[in-house]
């Protein structure tokens, strides 16, 4: 018995990577516009690192440095936030453009929707007060317990500072130790140094 059938391969149904992108930028489009996405995300190039920025229809949620691990914050945002998580980078654009805007020293306050959700209680609380501390300016860990009503908490505003899930938009860079010195910082303390330089070259 003969087979007259053929086998088709891709080559003969030439795609090009013009029209790759394109449908891919649809298919993203519509995933948010159906609510089929728990978490959208994009990567950027910056003067600290590449950072990855997430968000959910709510806002920004996470920004995570590469130190981080991507793929250990994306699978931890799949355990919290939910396991719809796509590469979205039109989602992100206004976020994106805003830090590009910050590094430049074009920009000193964020303008963008937050998600809090990853935080709760003291921790939030006083992440929801960081952007209160001026661009250039630094307080300590001390006056930001007092600040916050609880002056006692001084190592609970440093754990805050240190779980921060949205370093840079949220300014845990500008909270000190009472002598002055650094601490710790998710980024590093390179980091740190770098955005406390940046501000206070402005």
């Amino acid at each position: 018995m003969n087979d007259n059938t053929t086998d088709l391969g891709m080559d003969d149904f030439p795609v090009s990577v013009g029209d790759l992108t394109a449908l891919h930028a649809r298919l993203e489009i519509g995933a948010v516009q159906q609510g089929l996405l728990d978490v959208g995300y994009r990567t950027v190039d910056t003067p600290i690192g590449t950072l990855l920025l997430a968000a959910t229809d709510t806002g920004l949620v996470r920004v995570a440095f590469e130190n981080e691990g991507f793929d250990t914050v994306l699978e931890d945002l799949a355990d919290k936030i939910g396991p719809r998580i796509l590469r979205v980078p039109a989602m992100l654009d206004d976020a994106a453009a805003q830090l590009d805007e910050y590094f430049d020293g074009r920009r000193q306050e964020f303008g963008l929707a937050l998600d809090h959700r990853l935080s709760s209680g003291f921790r939030e609380q006083v992440q929801r007060y960081l952007p209160r501390i001026g661009y250039g300016q630094t307080t300590t860990y001390k006056q930001l317990a007092q600040r916050v009503g609880n002056p006692a908490a001084i190592r609970a505003v440093g754990t805050a500072c240190a779980t921060n899930p949205l370093p840079v938009v949220v300014p845990c860079h500008r909270v000190l130790r009472t002598d002055g010195t650094l601490g710790g910082y998710l980024g590093g303390l390179e980091v740190k140094s770098a955005l406390l330089a940046l501000e206070s070259a402005a």
